[in-house]
């Protein structure tokens, strides 16, 4: 199944290797700008709001920042920065997510070796390489570096083809294998799998799924198969029986089961994360409403959510940001994302309580509400 594309999170991005502690933690920053002179409304108001997301695994970190100003989703960058034996590796990813488009790619190594230090500084752009390599090392008086650049960013100019890069990582209760593709073009595809995903109600059902994330598209594709095992974590599979008949003296015809949609939910360092894609039927025109954090809109099929209610976590508040992606496939922002909701609730005082809530279109590139609440009790 192919969809027009999202963060996701593309909302959450985590690389990492299998058995590290993993964390998850964040920002939600907005401002809100009411300009006291103008005429109409809401010309008057300007929102921003950035939000980041940090998902860190043994000694790599993994980073996301969405910027939205006034209902447009402006900014996508995705940083990396971690350790890998004796090499020192970051870098950053940046898209435009109105185009869409593949903006560059940077990415740094370095390592020391008996006292002289190396290091490489590559760039990605649309049909432009550019590859700087580095040496410097002292000996007594004497200092040396080197510098060496091959190609620049118009050409690739020394015969740069592709690179494929695929990393295997825990995250939630699955082992995820992670597959990065860039050629000469820039950015072509990132795609996150996992298989053998077992059900303890269903111990001979085992599951399969990967999602492909494009500039322009997303395909999901869900392979179960039949499998003994259990699942130690919280997963829901949406399913129902296909069946005919039944009824006036028909025989009742078990077709199959349907799947209609899988979410995965767990708590990584006091902080909860859902997810959930679904095809099944909803409330357009059946009366039916979507399962989870899907509820209430139908008219997404698939939805990434980060929360927190834990004290220990982020002190007397609880917060949510879920991002929402179209069910059109004709979408144009980056990934299909079409939706961002965020709540916040802090308790000032023992009786008194403030809230903020705050709804954004990307899709139409507008913000659809902001909420104020205070609760006060006594």
């Amino acid at each position: 199944m192919k969809r027009a594309l999202v963060l996701s999170l593309i909302f959450a991005v985590g690389l990492g290797f299998a058995g590290f502690a993993q964390t998850l933690s964040g920002t939600w920053d907005t401002d809100i700008i009411l300009d006291l002179t103008a005429t109409a409304w809401p010309a008057g108001v300007t929102i921003n709001s950035e939000i980041t997301v940090d998902y860190t695994v043994g000694d790599w970190t993994f980073s996301s920042e969405t910027d939205i100003a006034n209902g447009v989703w402006n900014n996508q960058d995705f940083d990396f920065a971690g350790v890998l034996g004796a090499f020192t590796i970051s870098g950053d990813i940046e898209f435009d997510p109105n185009t869409p488009a593949f903006v560059s790619l940077e990415a740094d190594a370095s390592v020391s070796i008996a006292g002289v230090t190396f290091g490489a500084e590559f760039t990605l752009v649309p049909n432009g390489t550019e590859l700087v390599l580095t040496g410097s090392g002292v000996a007594g008086d004497v200092s040396i570096d080197v510098e060496i650049t091959l190609g620049d960013l118009v050409g690739c100019d020394f015969d740069f083809e592709a690179v494929l890069i695929t990393v295997g990582f825990p995250f939630c209760c699955a082992d995820i294998t992670a597959e990065l593709s860039f050629t000469c073009a820039g950015f072509q595809y990132v795609e996150f799998c996992f298989e053998g995903l077992t059900i303890e109600n269903l111990p001979w059902l085992t599951l399969g799924a990967c999602v492909k994330f494009q500039t322009d598209s997303k395909v999901f594709t869900f392979d179960p198969s039949i499998d003994l095992g259990v699942i130690g974590c919280d997963f829901d599979l949406y399913y129902r029986i296909v069946s005919v008949g039944g009824t006036n003296y028909q025989p009742l015809w078990v077709d199959g089961i349907q799947f209609d949609g899988i979410q995965i939910a767990c708590e990584i360092g006091g902080v909860a994360f859902t997810g959930i894609t679904y095809w099944g039927l909803d409330d357009h025109g059946d009366g039916t409403q979507s399962p989870g954090i899907l509820a209430g809109y139908e008219d997404y099929w698939e939805a990434y959510q980060i929360a927190t209610t834990d004290d220990g976590c982020c002190g007397p508040f609880s917060f949510d940001v879920t991002v929402f992606f179209d069910e059109d496939p004709g979408a144009t922002k980056l990934f299909d994302v079409a939706y961002f909701v965020a709540n916040i609730e802090i308790q000032i005082a023992t009786q008194f309580t403030f809230g903020l809530s705050l709804e954004t279109d990307v899709q139409a590139g507008t913000v659809n509400t902001l909420t104020f609440s205070f609760e006060v009790t006594w």
